[in-house]
């Protein structure tokens, strides 16, 4: 049986001043914990949006009343709150575990060697984007599901997820200069692309502020829009983002791009397109819950497809060798022209 080993007050104290530092002196996870670390953060920032539209398309959105606690008496939703109650708290407690994910990417990005600041700073924004949305949740409630603040509260989930789409990208290559695999066109034409990808997932936040699932069964305010139009406008949006995305594949193709980019691109385009059949879908059959859910999940895919098309747009080389599959000289130059 092995002895406990020695904690000194050294040691005590250093671990209060910096929990941080004391677990990187004496931990180090290899690069693949770092990845999983940072992938299980993303896929947590996916699980709380669609959790927190199970709460909207089910009528749960003052399932708890006010915030922080579930009711004026209680921290937790009560038996006599039933199903709503259920849900909302459920949701609520859901934020623990995405917090408990971000922590989990910080500490391992603060112990991985050689130490990588970008890597934990990037989840320390993660962090703070946690809270501050966390905050902004409880101001719905508190303000009665106005849609300004749930569509704010959608948009600042999306920046979430973006930034750990970064994360993970960054514990996949090394912090050397970024190399671009493509010309300067191409990577305009890439940013056109993530421009009108964010404008239609805000459009998106609209459609829903304006529609029929106000989030609670009692009056709620509504965005003073025509319903009909808005999303007609959202579908245009939408065409435009696949017109894009087919266009850069041709695009690609035709400048000889490397592999990444081209299987990037072709990934976007599948997302897209079963997006786009669900979207039609719903329209046509009065927004059923379950396709609306499932519509707001595939949102979260197209967004971190879209950004990994850009981030695919170059590489990083570790200590100066490059990772990624070699590519014919003056690719980029004749691209660029």
């Amino acid at each position: 049986m092995g002895g406990v080993p020695n904690v000194t007050r050294a040691d005590a104290v250093a671990a209060v001043r910096n929990p941080l530092a004391f677990i990187a002196d004496r931990w180090t996870p290899t690069p693949r914990t770092v990845q999983r670390a940072a992938l299980f953060a993303l896929v947590m920032s996916v699980v709380i949006v669609v959790t927190g539209g199970a709460v909207r398309l089910t009528g749960s959105g003052l399932g708890c009343p006010t915030w922080p606690k579930c009711t004026a008496d209680s921290l937790t939703a009560t038996s006599e709150m039933g199903f709503h109650g259920a849900i909302e708290f459920g949701n609520r407690m859901l934020t623990y575990v995405l917090c408990a994910a971000v922590g989990w990417a910080i500490i391992a990005a603060r112990s991985e060697k050689p130490y990588r600041r970008s890597l934990t700073r990037l989840g320390w924004a993660q962090f703070w984007l946690v809270m501050g949305n966390a905050i902004l949740g409880g101001i719905v409630v508190l303000v009665g599901l106005n849609p300004y603040t749930v569509a704010a509260h959608f948009l600042l989930a999306s920046a979430l997820t973006a930034v750990a789409t970064l994360m993970w990208q960054r514990t996949r290559e090394g912090d050397g200069a970024p190399e671009p695999v493509v010309g300067t066109s191409v990577r305009q034409l890439v940013w056109f692309l993530v421009g009108a990808s964010a404008l239609l997932i805000a459009v998106g936040t609209v459609v829903t502020g304006s529609g029929p699932h106000a989030g609670d069964s009692s009056e709620v305010e509504r965005m003073p829009l025509d319903w009909e139009t808005v999303s007609k406008l959202h579908a245009v949006l939408a065409w435009i983002v696949v017109t894009l995305t087919f266009a850069l594949w041709f695009v690609l193709k035709a400048v000889d791009s490397p592999k990444g980019p081209l299987d990037r691109v072709r990934d976007l385009f599948l997302v897209l397109l079963a997006q786009g059949v669900i979207g039609y879908v719903q329209y046509f059959t009065d927004l059923p819950e379950a396709l609306v859910g499932v519509h707001m999940f595939g949102s979260c895919l197209v967004w971190i497809a879209v950004l990994r098309v850009l981030l695919a747009l170059r590489e990083r080389p570790v200590d100066g060798v490059d990772l990624q599959l070699p590519r014919p000289a003056g690719r980029v130059e004749a691209t660029s022209r």
